[in-house]
């Protein structure tokens, strides 16, 4: 079991709820749009939050963002070491360095002793395509434990990441029989909505799998919200987590006589902004529709123009297709 380590009031490693991390794809530098971004964030259900802090400018504006906001902000900083520790004093909760470009050893020195001072983790961030020559990337995140060991500093989370879904599985698995720290997990650069979200789904659940893995970013190129989405999902699909609904639906067949993906879509659509940690199930035909999902708590089974309800398997009333909607919903909150 990996130590625990807190994330400006999250505590993750130990045991503890894999916690949910995004970053930010404005310009920290704008905090109108940094702070409103943040907050859709949380609203999603993003626990963590990465910025960027390519400058002293935005190093300053993360001390106005962290009096409006209230998720933990990691300060992402590259090449210039006098950017973590302006990002420490303006209120960072965790720092991520990457080891390859961060500077030498006494660079790493004044990091972690305010680090220390201010009492923050720091996050080893081993990126495939970042490496120091000649190294391995579990090499070179093990090297930079021991340099902060070596400076008596434990507040460390470690992430080795790569784009290749197979050497990321590979990385992680090997690095955790060799640490006791959390480990940030997920695949970089995985793409587009879509393509990112199975690329990440599968290397993210085999790690997962193997009871490794303690933060858990879903990396798309778009807006950072479809990441958290797709990290929820993941976690309950995983059964790690609960975020209210779980849904499920047929793919469809000769048999189906509704408009089955027009109905799955405004069930799901309208089950959105449910907490009830329930499973609804919305199958095309009678056929095998309630046999189906009998562990569904409520359902749908489509007929000829209508539908059977159900609940926990067992049918309570028929309605016509243009009332499914609304009659599953009344019973679902009810």
């Amino acid at each position: 079991m990996t130590k625990v380590i807190n994330i400006g009031g999250v505590l993750v490693g130990g045991g503890n709820p894999v916690a949910i991390q995004s970053m930010n794809n404005t310009d920290t530098r704008d905090v109108a749009a940094t702070i409103r971004q943040i907050q859709e964030l949380e609203e999603a259900g993003c626990e963590i939050t990465r910025l960027a802090v390519p400058d002293q400018e935005a190093a300053a504006a993360l001390a106005k963002i962290k009096k409006s906001v209230k998720l933990p902000i990691v300060a992402d900083i590259h090449f210039d070491y006098r950017l973590a520790l302006a990002a420490i004093e303006s209120g960072a909760d965790k720092l991520r360095i990457n080891p390859g470009n961060i500077g030498g050893a006494e660079r790493v020195k004044k990091v972690v002793a305010k680090a220390k001072e201010f009492k923050i983790p720091i996050r080893i961030g081993v990126n495939s395509g970042s490496l120091e020559k000649e190294t391995t990337p579990v090499e070179s995140a093990l090297k930079h434990v021991k340099l902060l060991e070596d400076l008596d500093f434990g507040d460390i989370v470690v992430s080795i990441k790569s784009s290749n879904v197979n050497l990321s599985i590979k990385y992680n698995l090997e690095i955790s029989k060799k640490i006791d720290y959390p480990l940030h997990i997920g695949i970089t650069e995985a793409g587009t909505e879509f393509n990112g979200a199975i690329k990440s789904a599968i290397g993210i659940s085999a790690v997962l799998r193997e009871r490794v893995g303690d933060t858990v970013r879903v990396s798309l190129t778009g807006d950072p919200v479809a990441e958290v989405e797709c990290a929820k999902q993941i976690l309950q699909c995983m059964e790690l987590r609960r975020f209210g609904v779980e849904f499920i639906s047929c793919p469809t067949c000769g048999r189906t006589q509704i408009d089955l993906p027009k109905l799955a879509n405004e069930v799901e659509a309208a089950c959105k902004g449910i907490k009830k940690n329930i499973k609804i199930a919305i199958m095309g035909c009678a056929v095998n529709g309630p046999g189906e999902a009998r562990d569904a708590d409520f359902g749908v089974a489509g007929g000829k123009g209508s539908a059977l309800i159900f609940k926990k398997g067992v049918i309570i009333k028929k309605v016509a297709e243009s009332e499914i909607v609304s009659e599953l919903l009344k019973e679902i909150n009810g």
